[in-house]
């Protein structure tokens, strides 16, 4: 069953039809208990960082996130989903990420509009599992003023003014930058390849 975390906002609704659209169980989280017994979990994101992780500490999920995917649980992080497993960000300087990866999450700073929302196209790294039969440079749909900077983990990059990461995987651990659930036939195609990893 693959659990995904409800803190308050995100877009649920949209994930859980996505999910159901290729035929993958699902439930929505609300305590580490249910967390533990998820196979795979999902961690949507819109919204303010601080938000995000102030729900999350209210919640008690914080460790036990960090916990299963110590576990080897698959996780898949979406937009402010991908932004909290860094160190920390821009947007609520005085809190920390779940610090899974390095590096700070900034806002983009130059003449261009943001928040960044639209199309656009990311480049893939070879053998990325969440991008598998996706072609050489998908476009896909975004909506973020903060990025990622590109490090170690990240599977496909994108450019808005700087080059920033649009993909993140290190083992069990996955993140976007971009949203699946509204990016068509192949943002389908990326939760497949969530669920069948």
């Amino acid at each position: 069953m693959i659990g995904i975390i409800d803190y308050g906002a995100g877009n649920l609704r949209s994930v859980q039809n996505t999910l159901a659209e290729i035929g993958a169980p699902y439930r929505l989280i609300h305590t580490p208990e249910q967390l533990r017994a998820a196979s795979k979990v999902i961690l949507p994101g819109v919204g303010h960082f601080g938000q995000m992780m102030r729900a999350l500490e209210m919640m008690e999920m914080q460790e036990p996130i960090k916990k299963v995917i110590s576990l080897g649980v698959p996780f898949l992080g979406i937009c402010l989903g991908l932004q909290a497993l860094y160190e920390r960000s821009e947007e609520a300087p005085e809190l920390e990420g779940l610090n899974l990866l390095p590096g700070v999450v900034k806002r983009f700073t130059h003449e261009l509009r943001i928040p960044h929302m639209g199309w656009n196209e990311i480049v893939p790294k070879e053998g990325s599992t969440l991008l598998h039969n996706l072609g050489p440079k998908p476009h896909l749909y975004f909506a973020h003023s903060f990025y990622a900077p590109v490090g170690p983990a990240t599977a496909a990059t994108c450019e808005y003014g700087v080059p920033y990461t649009a993909v993140v995987e290190s083992r069990n651990l996955f993140g976007v930058q971009f949203h699946p659930e509204k990016s068509g036939p192949l943002g389908l195609r990326i939760v497949k390849n969530f669920v069948d990893f």
